[in-house]
């Protein structure tokens, strides 16, 4: 399993037991908020909203508290105007490092994420220094239960690119950015049972680090996205499992 793919798993476990969830509604509330704004508040003709919906119902958000966030996006509401920005950068050890942000205010978040790259050895880099390593990519995780024969069949029959077997956490399948809804309508269909489906950025290659260097990586991801400002990190470090256990306790 890659390091991110791993720290994804770990971030989950951390979230399920408490820990974050109070900033994991912060962030999917801004996501609705932003979601309705450009593409309207109905999720029939806005995949993003329907995305971001799907999203806030798996962290398990009160109704309410999602159609009170699309309100203030469509504007029968008051609330905040956030702004969308990706910053760019390298981490400890030479690590790509793309960051999602919704903000209120840019120069407080760029200044944020800087002084947090900083610390930890990394920099900021300029636009397009690092986004060319990833790939978008649609992402539906399908829970345990089928065999991976079964799950790659019914993926490559909705229309799918890939699988991943990911043992006793389920399979992660990946789609074009695009045909995201498409495939999980399909899978579903199919009597899969899915859980959280998002687009993220996959990396084409990836850099191992360990030691001083692993230690500091993980220190910026937590950093990262414990800020109220960051939506998402993507990042292409891989490390060995057992020393990511140990660093993230």
């Amino acid at each position: 399993m890659s390091g991110h793919n791993r720290w994804s798993k770990i971030k989950r476990q951390k979230a399920a037991m408490g820990a974050s969830k109070g900033k994991l509604y912060t962030k999917v509330i801004k996501e609705l908020t932003v979601s309705a704004r450009l593409g309207g508040g109905n999720p029939e003709g806005n995949a993003r909203l329907r995305t971001a919906i799907l999203a806030a119902r798996e962290a398990n958000m009160p109704n309410d508290t999602i159609q009170r966030a699309i309100k203030k996006g469509t504007g029968e509401l008051e609330g905040e105007s956030y702004e969308e920005i990706v910053y760019e950068g390298y981490g400890p050890g030479g690590v790509a490092v793309l960051v999602e942000c919704l903000t209120d205010n840019r120069n407080r978040t760029a200044g944020d994420v800087r002084s947090m790259f900083s610390k930890e050895g990394g920099n900021l880099g300029a636009e397009g220094s690092v986004n060319w390593m990833f790939h978008k990519k649609g992402i539906i995780t399908v829970k345990p239960g089928p065999s991976e024969d079964q799950v790659m069949e019914k993926a490559i029959e909705a229309g799918a690119e890939d699988v991943i077997n990911h043992g006793p956490d389920g399979f992660e399948v990946r789609t074009a950015p695009a045909d995201l809804h498409a495939v999980a309508s399909g899978l579903e269909q199919a009597g899969l049972k899915l859980g959280e489906q998002k687009w993220t950025y996959v990396p084409q290659n990836t850099v191992r680090i360990e030691g001083d260097n692993a230690r500091k990586m993980l220190k910026l991801m937590e950093m990262l996205e414990d800020n109220d400002d960051v939506q998402n990190v993507h990042a292409n470090f891989e490390m060995d499992d057992a020393l990511m256990e140990s660093l993230s306790a």
